[in-house]
């Protein structure tokens, strides 16, 4: 069954605006330090094109990154694990029910191919704590206060909504609500992905 069919579509917008109401004492400084290796959960919208159609998917996903690999549990609202994908510098897996793992050398085509949506690992690695490559080549560092950036591969980054989270004797920002988009180019399909992080410790 394809992944859409066995991902469950909910309408739960307004849950997710109710997530972007800000903190009015939230920190205002830079985000919280970058970590190499971090575990966050949280849900997902993605909207994405295809066959001329725009597609609707919604669930939750849990994220598990260390210097060697990420890996990536997606599963629906209610809990039904739909795919695992495990990432390293040298290949890609992504394993969905009883079926054999797919491999590929990089998650962007395997995503595509199995799913039918790319989902960009690579970025997420930096975008999840707040953090991404410019279209400048620079280093960029969200804050409450300066929450917009478009990345040097042609994402926009918005981060809507933040939590603080204890860090080295300080609360520091985390982001809580991100909404990536990619416009359509020869290349590639517009495509929208609206992330809600659960709180962190």
């Amino acid at each position: 069954m394809m992944l859409k069919n066995r991902f469950l579509v909910l309408a739960c917008a307004a849950l997710l605006s109710a997530c972007a109401t800000p903190d009015a004492n939230l920190s205002r400084e830079g985000v919280a330090a970058y970590r190499d290796a971090i575990e966050l959960g949280g849900r997902l919208t993605v909207n994405y094109q295809k066959d001329g159609q725009t597609e609707t998917l919604t669930g939750k996903f849990n994220w598990n990154q260390t210097p060697a690999a990420v890996n990536v549990s997606l599963a629906s609202p209610l809990g039904q694990t739909i795919a695992t994908i495990s990432v390293t510098p040298e290949s890609a897996t992504l394993t969905q029910g009883d079926r054999a793992p797919r491999v590929a050398r990089d998650i962007d085509s395997l995503t595509a191919q199995a799913l039918g949506w790319s989902l960009p690992v690579s970025g997420l690695r930096d975008w999840l704590q707040g953090y991404a490559t410019g279209a400048d080549g620079q280093r960029f560092a969200a804050s409450p206060a300066a929450n917009t950036v478009t990345t040097a591969d042609g994402w926009r980054l918005t981060y809507v909504s933040w939590q603080d989270t204890a860090g080295a004797g300080a609360a520091k920002p985390m982001p809580k609500r991100i909404d990536v988009a990619r416009v359509a180019s020869a290349t590639v399909e517009a495509m929208e992905i609206r992330i809600v992080i659960d709180p962190q410790g």
